[in-house]
C-alpha cells in the first residue's frame, strides 16, 4: 500500500496574513496534484476533481490558501487490492480551521467528501459535500451544516438560512427527500439540505454541480461577511458545538464500512480521527456517550439499534418557509 507519510500535523489552524505564502505556491501545489491524480482509475464519465478544483478557484478569490500540515501525511493512498485509488487535499486560510477533500476512485465506486470547517471566532455553519456514484445509484447530502441548533433557535437560523430559502427550495425541487434519517441526524441539517437518492445520469450529475456552486459559492459569502466572536463564551460554545458534530461524525459516518474495506481498520480510523473529522481528538474532551447518552447501554456499549435511535423523517421535516414540521 502506497502511504506517503512525513512532517507532522497541528491542531491549531489559526492563521496572520503576513504567514501566508504567495498565491503562486499554492497554486503550483495544486498543480502538482492534478498532475499526480491523472494516474487514478477512471471508471465513470463522472469526475469529482473537478467540484475540488472549482471549490479552491473560488476560495482563492476571496482569501488566501495555504495547505494544511495534515497534507505532508494525507495525499495519496492505494487500496489494499491495488484497485482503488484515495486522493486527499487540505488547506487552511483566515477564518478557515481546515478545508479538506477526499476523492475515492474504484472500478465500480466514486466517492467524494469535501467539507470546510470555520474557526471557532465564528459561528458560521460547516459546508459539508458527501457523494456516492456507483454506475447504477448516487446518494447525495450536500448542505450548510449549521453549527447551532435551527430547529428551536430561530435566531441562528434566520442569521444564516433565512434569506438561503429560495436556493434550498430551487435544489430540492429537482432532488428528492432520499428517505428516513433519525431525530439525532437531523439536528445536524440545515432547511436547505439536499439528502437525495437518484439513479445515474449525465444531467443529473450537471444539475448536482451547479447545486455545489452555488451551495460553495453563498457559504463562502457567509464566511467573508462574518464578524470575529471577541466574547469567550461565545466562542467555548461555538468550539464545543463543532467538536460535538466532530465526534457526532467519527462515530456515525456512514462511510466507515468503505475505508475500512478498502484500507484496513487502523488506517481508516486514522484517517476518520485525523484527517477526515480532525479536531476530534483536540477541539475537546467529550466523549460520544457524553453527548449523546441515549446510544449507550447498560453495559456502557453503543448501543446496537444505535441508528435508529428516537424518530425518523421519511419526509422533508421543513416546509417551502424553511419551518421545521417534523414534531
Amino acid at each position: 500500500m502506497e502511504f506517503r507519510i512525513g512532517g507532522s500535523s497541528s491542531s491549531t489552524f489559526s492563521l496572520q496574513s503576513s504567514l501566508l505564502p504567495p498565491l503562486k505556491t499554492v497554486s503550483t501545489f495544486t498543480r502538482d496534484w492534478r498532475r499526480r491524480r491523472s494516474t487514478c482509475i477512471q471508471t465513470f464519465s463522472v469526475s469529482y476533481h473537478k467540484f475540488v478544483e472549482f471549490a479552491l478557484d473560488e476560495t482563492r478569490r476571496h482569501t488566501h490558501l495555504t495547505p494544511s500540515p495534515l497534507q505532508e501525511k494525507f495525499s495519496f493512498m492505494n487500496s489494499k487490492d491495488g484497485k482503488g485509488r484515495l486522493s486527499m487535499l487540505s488547506f487552511e486560510a483566515a477564518k478557515i480551521r481546515l478545508l479538506r477533500s477526499l476523492i475515492i476512485e474504484t472500478e465500480t465506486m466514486q466517492v467524494f467528501d469535501f467539507t470546510v470547517f470555520p474557526e471557532a471566532e465564528y459561528d458560521v455553519p460547516i459546508f459539508c459535500a458527501n457523494f456516492f456514484t456507483s454506475a447504477k445509484t448516487n446518494i447525495v447530502v450536500l448542505d450548510l451544516n449549521p453549527l447551532h441548533d435551527v430547529i428551536n433557535q430561530h435566531e441562528y437560523k434566520d442569521k444564516y438560512f433565512k434569506s438561503l430559502i429560495p436556493l434550498g427550495l430551487k435544489y430540492t425541487q429537482l432532488f428528492p427527500w432520499g428517505g428516513k434519517l433519525t431525530s439525532e441526524s437531523i439536528k445536524f441539517f440545515s432547511p436547505i439540505v439536499i439528502w437525495t437518492k437518484f439513479t445515474s445520469n449525465p444531467q443529473k450529475y450537471d444539475i448536482l454541480y451547479s447545486a455545489f456552486r452555488d451551495y460553495y459559492k453563498v457559504w463562502l459569502e457567509l464566511i467573508c461577511k462574518s464578524v470575529k466572536e471577541t466574547d469567550e463564551s461565545q466562542i467555548v460554545l461555538n468550539l464545543e458545538a463543532q467538536h460535538r458534530y466532530l465526534t457526532w461524525r467519527v462515530e456515525k459516518d456512514p462511510g466507515q464500512g468503505v475505508l475500512k474495506k478498502l484500507i484496513g481498520d487502523t488506517l481508516a480510523k486514522d484517517l476518520l480521527r485525523s484527517f477526515l473529522f480532525n479536531g476530534v481528538d483536540e477541539l475537546g474532551s467529550k466523549t460520544f456517550y457524553d453527548y449523546f447518552p441515549q446510544y449507550c447501554t447498560e453495559e456502557g456499549t453503543l448501543h446496537k439499534k444505535g441508528n435508529i435511535v428516537g424518530k425518523s423523517f421519511e419526509n422533508r421535516p421543513w416546509d417551502v418557509r424553511g419551518e421545521f414540521i417534523g414534531e
